[in-house]
């Protein structure tokens, strides 16, 4: 997976309000920022769409408080991290999950019922990890939508590495557990 840098100077540029630069860092992230809300909210278009607005409009009006202690990466993952958050706790009641349509072209390699599975399987995955709590939710996002690293992951989360460890663990009992009947029925070839 490639990872997008934007250099100093095109966050200087933005800092000093430079337009050209915004865009540049806009077209460099928006569609990392998209697909953690994408997936952040089981597939929500729209709630990624928001997610995605917001997150950019903030980064407008408070990039200036960038100080590059650390990655502007690692920085823009906390915004993005913050609005999720704060989207899914005003949102408590009245989260709607909605199937998300698989992107890419079926493979013509792969029959039809294999594609089935693959999106059964997927479906699943998918709705465990929007079921988990939002703090286990996230940290498996940036690790394995993200490829994020530990440090990555907990400069994002404001917590440490040993957190991020523990609730990666988590989120994998969890996982472990409720997708068990997949592997025992993929394993009997049902």
């Amino acid at each position: 997976m490639t990872k997008h840098t934007i250099d100093d100077g095109t966050i200087e540029a933005c800092q000093r309000g430079d337009s050209e630069a915004f865009r540049l860092v806009f077209e460099a992230y928006k569609d990392r920022v998209y697909s953690i809300g994408l997936c952040f909210f089981d597939g929500n278009e729209a709630a990624a769409k928001d997610i995605t607005q917001e997150v950019f409009l903030k980064l407008m009006t408070t990039i200036s408080q960038f100080q590059n202690r650390s990655e502007f990466s690692t920085w823009l993952y906390r915004l993005v991290t913050n609005a999720c958050l704060d989207r899914k706790r005003a949102l408590r009641r009245f989260l709607f999950f909605t199937d998300s349509r698989e992107l890419e072209l079926p493979d013509p390699r792969r029959s039809t019922e294999d594609r089935y599975i693959q999106r059964e399987i997927e479906h699943s995955v998918r709705k465990v990890i929007a079921g988990m709590k939002p703090k286990l939710r996230m940290a498996v996002l940036l690790k394995y939508f993200e490829d994020l690293s530990y440090d990555e992951i907990a400069a994002a989360l404001a917590c440490s590495k040993g957190t991020v460890a523990s609730r990666l663990n988590r989120a994998h009992r969890i996982l472990a557990r409720k997708l068990g009947h997949l592997r025992s029925a993929l394993a009997a070839g049902e």
